[in-house]
């Protein structure tokens, strides 16, 4: 059962949503200080954290920046879901330059939560299980090009042999554009790709995501923009 939690300073919030979050297979624990809940995820495996933004002290932005910044790779990559009362749509702007899978306004509904969480739960890389290192694993799907790997079974890229670490709506788009390399996808087209796996994004969001994968990828420039008509994947082949 995936173990998330909850970093929120309202105390009458975690207990009714984590009875109703069983239903969906759902553990959810909780913090109501930030230093508190930091400590835990330094402390504890969680598959995923929902992040309050309005926070005394230590907000959920500033947790989240940390968090992308943390050199744990477990943490560094864990899902994020930012939670806030404030509809704004620079909330949710800033929060997916910080990393943030997904954004959830309050007043929410828990079963939208539940979906959510789900959504971000499911971009996680696979684990093996233990009994197959016994038999010879399935070759993976994956896209080489000069530099970087993209296995999209795992939903890994490694630039030069190293990982690279991205969130679950970052590889998704980087995974569309390497898919039919050259090709000009029109923000429309990223959109309408980001929408059908549940995610929420917007016009904005896309030059925002396309910004993070490129610096990411550094020194490569593998992502080219092509002025009033979209992105195209530009990486050379495998050598």
């Amino acid at each position: 059962m995936p173990r998330l939690l909850l970093i929120d300073d309202d105390e009458h919030l975690a207990e009714p949503l984590a009875l109703y979050l069983r239903r969906f297979d759902l553990m959810l624990e909780a913090a109501t200080r930030p230093e508190e809940g930091w400590a835990r995820l330094h402390a504890e495996p969680f598959d995923a954290v929902i992040l309050d933004v309005m926070m005394p002290g230590l907000d959920g932005f500033e947790l989240c920046r940390r968090l992308r910044r943390d050199p744990d790779a477990r943490l560094a990559a864990l899902p994020v879901l930012m939670l806030t009362a404030r509809g704004d749509v620079t909330d949710r702007v800033i929060g997916l330059e910080l990393g943030a899978d997904d954004y959830l306004p309050k007043p929410f509904e828990p079963r939208e939560l539940a979906a959510r969480l789900q959504t971000i739960l499911r971009r996680r890389p696979a684990e093996p299980p233990a009994s197959s290192a016994a038999s010879a694993p399935a070759r993976p799907h994956r896209l080489c090009f000069d530099r970087i790997e993209i296995d999209l079974d795992r939903r890994q890229v490694r630039r030069d042999g190293e990982p690279v670490e991205l969130t679950g709506t970052e590889f998704t788009l980087l995974a569309l554009l390497a898919a039919d390399p050259q090709r000009v996808f029109t923000r429309d087209e990223i959109l309408s790709h980001l929408r059908g796996h549940d995610t929420e994004v917007y016009t904005r969001a896309i030059d925002i995501l396309i910004s993070r994968i490129r610096r990411k990828l550094e020194p490569l420039e593998c992502i080219r923009t092509l002025r009033n008509a979209g992105y195209a994947f530009a990486a050379g082949p495998c050598a």
